[in-house]
């Protein structure tokens, strides 16, 4: 595995839901931020279809207000959320749109997403149409973005300085951020969706999860604790 890149100063980490980014980008986002790196949050949704026991409008708010406090564990002061639907993001115009619209808006010189492909690493499960959806979009509304002539109707200027797109555990993870020291804020950024963990019905442990990929990583990068990623030309 090759190292990402470090030398660049602003990130923009766009995912589809709350706790989209906590699976292990957010321990390398604790890393680029104590390096003085300057990393913003946009979320697609407020993954208010994710809890089946609460109402869309109660979920949406609470976990709305987890992502914010996961995004303080990590160093993350702004956070923003487009408001499409959970559940049934569609690829299309709107939604390139929006987030070529963000973009735009924040000059990123990376872009940090969630694995679009249709398995996790080491080809296991089948991801969720949010996921692949909106990461592809994703991928596509960095050249949106770049383009005068896509979108000339949004009145933020094109932006060409995103340099790659990360993906979190990708299948196809070739690179490894070092996130020595940075895990436990991590995991404290993932147990900050207290509520939705709590509704998954299940005996998560957000430290073993974490700390599994972080050496798993670690040990094939050469590190102590690592977090993979695919990392995308755009």
């Amino acid at each position: 595995m090759e190292a990402v890149p470090e030398d660049w100063r602003r990130a923009l980490a766009v995912v589809a839901h709350p706790d989209d980014l906590e699976y292990g980008a957010a321990s390398a986002i604790a890393r680029w931020t104590a390096q003085g790196k300057t990393v913003i949050e946009v979320l697609g949704t407020r993954g208010e279809a994710g809890i089946e026991s609460m109402d869309p409008a109660t979920t949406g708010r609470l976990r709305s207000e987890e992502q914010v406090a996961a995004a303080r564990e990590v160093g993350v002061e702004v956070v923003e959320f487009l408001g499409h639907p959970d559940g049934i993001l569609e690829y299309g115009l709107p939604l390139r749109r929006d987030l070529a619209r963000a973009i735009r808006r924040h000059r990123p010189e990376v872009v940090v997403s969630l694995n679009f492909r249709e398995t996790w690493s080491g080809g296991q499960g089948f991801n969720m149409a949010d996921h692949r959806v909106f990461g592809l979009a994703l991928a596509d509304a960095v050249r949106d973005a770049a383009n005068p002539w896509v979108f000339t109707e949004l009145a933020e200027e094109p932006w060409k300085g995103v340099r790659f797109a990360l993906f979190s555990n990708s299948p196809n993870a070739a690179h490894y951020v070092d996130v020595t020291g940075h895990l436990d804020a991590g995991i404290a950024s993932l147990r900050a969706h207290k509520v939705y963990l709590d509704n998954l019905g299940s005996d998560f442990d957000p430290a073993a999860f974490l700390t599994g990929i972080a050496e798993a990583t670690g040990t094939t990068a050469g590190v102590r604790h690592a977090m993979p990623f695919e990392l995308l030309a755009l």
